[in-house]
């Protein structure tokens, strides 16, 4: 029995204790994904008309390294909790929820990782 409790309780962890918590991250990295995703449109009409080198050199600039990073984190990040809301809201049985969240919850991570690696070798070319 008390191995069920604690693996009950490990698996709360990924849970969402604080749901107002939850809401509000959800639409504070919507708030700021709306410029970052201006921004990001404007990086890719630069990338389509201009040269490889004259994007890279845009790009490596510190206010839109520093926005690429934080878009990508911010969209990571929200997806993320997206994610978990409709596992948390169409997964009936709680252990697979749980398990859903947290292999979900690698997966984001992993991506976020690979793709904050990238931006920084992109970054380290120049």
């Amino acid at each position: 029995m008390d191995f069920k409790l604690l693996l009950a309780k490990s698996a709360d962890c990924f849970s969402v204790h604080n749901a107002t918590g939850h809401f509000w991250y959800q639409r504070v990295t919507a708030l700021a994904l709306i410029p970052l995703s201006v921004w990001l449109l404007l990086l890719l009409d630069k990338a389509l008309s201009a040269p490889y080198a004259d994007t890279v050199a845009w790009l490596t600039s510190p206010i839109n390294a520093l926005a690429i990073v934080a878009w990508t984190a911010a969209v990571i990040f929200h997806a993320a909790l997206g994610v978990q809301v409709v596992i948390e809201d169409y997964v009936s049985t709680l252990s697979i929820r749980h398990l859903a969240i947290r292999v979900t919850n690698l997966i984001f991570l992993g991506l976020g990782i690979a793709a904050l690696v990238a931006i920084f070798f992109i970054l380290m070319d120049r």
